[in-house]
């Protein structure tokens, strides 16, 4: 993220600019994280606090970067997933899927 604006409220349109996701992932996060909740004006538009950035940010990189799936992603933003046992689901997962597809095989012989 570059400099970020000295100002308390930011649009959709500023937030997606400063973290280089669209408009539409934003408003799909709101509603999975409960950590992202941008006040609303009186005409309904999303106004996004620096704290909203710095935690859309956060979720970006557990996505992102460190491949998290999104419930991983919410139990590390609760402070869940502190052990790196719980991360991220999405190799356990992957690795559960390969054990069970060679049960299968080995049931076949």
């Amino acid at each position: 993220m570059g400099i970020v604006p000295q100002k308390k409220y930011f649009k959709i349109s500023e937030v997606s600019s400063l973290t280089g996701l669209e408009s539409h992932v934003l408003r799909f996060w709101e509603g999975e994280f409960s950590a992202i909740r941008p006040k609303r004006t009186e005409s309904g538009q999303r106004m996004y606090r620096r704290k909203d950035i710095d935690t859309i940010l956060e979720i970006k990189r557990l996505l992102h970067d460190e491949r998290y799936t999104i419930e991983g992603a919410k139990k590390m933003l609760g402070g869940k997933g502190k052990d790196k046992e719980a991360a991220p689901a999405s190799t356990r997962d992957f690795l559960q899927g390969i054990v069970d597809e060679l049960r299968l095989i080995r049931a076949m012989v």
